[in-house]
This record gives C-alpha cells, sequence and structure tokens, in this order.
C-alpha cells in the first residue's frame, strides 16, 4: 500500500507526505491554498494500492492539482485500487478538478471516493473515466463514491464498466469517456443537473473522446457556486457563465445502462449509505 496525505491545519499550514504519488505546493491562489499531485514512477500497475488521505481545517480553503492523468495499465490477471479519503471540517472548502483516467486493456480497478463534510462544507469534484486508450475496448472498473454531510448520507453511487465479449466495445451508448462533475455542499443550477435531496448537484456528459465530454467549462462555475458565501445553507443563484451555456451538456444521467456491460446505481441524499 502506498499512502499520500494532504492536511491543512487550522493556522494555515499544509502538511504533506507521499512516496509514489507525492505532494508539492503550489502558489496559492484566488485564496486557496494549492497542492500538486504528482506520480513518482507508472501508475496503476498489478498489485498498486493507491489510498489519499485530504484533510482540511475549518474555514481553509484548498485546491488540488493532478499534473498528468493516470492510466490503469494490462494487469494481466492481477488487479489495483485508487482510494482517496476526504474530511472538510466546518465551512471548508475543496477543489479537485482531476484529469481523464483511462482503464486500458486487460485492466482491473476499484476506485472509493468517500467524503466526509463538516456543516458549511463544500467540496467540487470531478472524474472523468475513458474505457481504454486508442483502438482498445477497455478493462474493468468499480468507481464507488460516497458523500456525507453534517453526518447524514448525501449521495452513494457505484458505477461498474467491464469489457463486453458480444457488445461493441465503445460502451454507454456508443461513448467510452463518462465525465462526471460533483458539487458537493452546495448546489449548481445547471440545465440537465441532477439536484440531490440535500445540498448536492451532479452533472454528467458522455463521448467517444474525452476532450468531447469536457465539462471543464462549467469546473468555474462549481468553484463560484462552493465558493459562494453562504453556499452550504441556500441554494445559489446560477452564475452568468452558466445561464449563458444552458443546453451545451451532452447527456447528464445517473441511471443504469441497459447492457449487462454497464451497470451504474445512485443513492440520493437522506437514503442510507448501505
Amino acid at each position: 500500500m502506498t499512502r499520500t496525505r494532504v492536511a491543512v491545519t487550522p493556522d494555515g499550514r499544509v502538511e504533506l507526505d507521499g512516496d509514489l504519488v507525492r505532494a508539492r505546493r503550489l502558489p496559492d491562489e484566488d485564496g486557496r491554498l494549492r497542492v500538486a499531485l504528482v506520480a513518482s514512477q507508472a501508475l496503476l500497475l498489478a498489485g498498486d494500492d493507491v489510498r489519499i488521505e485530504v484533510d482540511v481545517a475549518a474555514g481553509r480553503a484548498l485546491e488540488i492539482v493532478e499534473v498528468t492523468g493516470t492510466v490503469a495499465y494490462d494487469m494481466r490477471g492481477g488487479h489495483a485500487s485508487w482510494i482517496v479519503d476526504v474530511r472538510l471540517a466546518a465551512d471548508a472548502v475543496l477543489v479537485w478538478p482531476s484529469l481523464p483516467f483511462v482503464v486500458a486493456d486487460g485492466a482491473d480497478v476499484l476506485r472509493l471516493t468517500h467524503v466526509d463534510l463538516a456543516p458549511g462544507a463544500r467540496a467540487v469534484l470531478r472524474e472523468t473515466l475513458v474505457l481504454g486508450r486508442s483502438g482498445e475496448a477497455g478493462g474493468r472498473v468499480r468507481t464507488t463514491v460516497r458523500a456525507r454531510l453534517a453526518g447524514r448520507p448525501l449521495l452513494v453511487e457505484t458505477f461498474v464498466a467491464e469489457p463486453a465479449s458480444v457488445l461493441d466495445p465503445a460502451l454507454l451508448d456508443g461513448a467510452r469517456c463518462l465525465d462526471t462533475l460533483l458539487v458537493l455542499g452546495a448546489r449548481l443550477d445547471h440545465p440537465g443537473a441532477l439536484q440531490l435531496e440535500r445540498e448536492g448537484t451532479m452533472l454528467r456528459a458522455m463521448a467517444t473522446r474525452a476532450h468531447d465530454a469536457d465539462l471543464g467549462g462549467v469546473v468555474a462555475d462549481a468553484v463560484e457556486a462552493a465558493t459562494f458565501p453562504g453556499a452550504g445553507r441556500t441554494e445559489v443563484v446560477p452564475p452568468a457563465r452558466a445561464r449563458a451555456r444552458r443546453g451545451a451538456l451532452a447527456v447528464p444521467t445517473a441511471s443504469g445502462h441497459a447492457d449487462a456491460a454497464v451497470t451504474s446505481a445512485v443513492t440520493p441524499a437522506g437514503a442510507p449509505a448501505g
């Protein structure tokens, strides 16, 4: 197991620790402390067990920057895991717009993301899954997100994709990329968004190529929503940029796919975490 820890203390210091995935301090920006995650060798290979822990003290804001995307390589019967554990104290903010996570042929990956938000805390998280490199169908990936706000369940979602022997290798109605943007602890008003029962919003786009499913243009609006004063307690007024782009997203969805090759389940806010 390899462990990386990023912690922002109450007095604003940043504590960093890690080996396979190293954390490096970056210049602050827009009032947020910034930390880069840099892989010290090829990731992910069979047997890799990556654990990333993020702690942000009350009232502090942190942005995590990924220098490169991640490729899960052919594991030849093995498997790997990528586990993220986030804890945000009261009124803390985390922005983490991760780069594409590519699941190559022969890969078998478990991804778990746990987010625990204290009252008033907000998070903006982005995950882009790409099934296969160019010309590949992609391996198997299971990704689960569990979020809690003020000690109560906010979101539980599990998505599974695996090779299909008789189906077209391009899954999800012809798409190979699933781009998901989560705003937790605040709301982002955007057409086609899934609004959680409590403070939270999910946006999703699918495409045949990662850059075509790009939600990057909406990330700025999501960050604005998460950092808007009082955003964790009331619905946020739609940012001007989001209003100007109404209808720009592809196919936002939180439902399962009919094919056995892909399954997805979402538990909205207030439901048992299981």
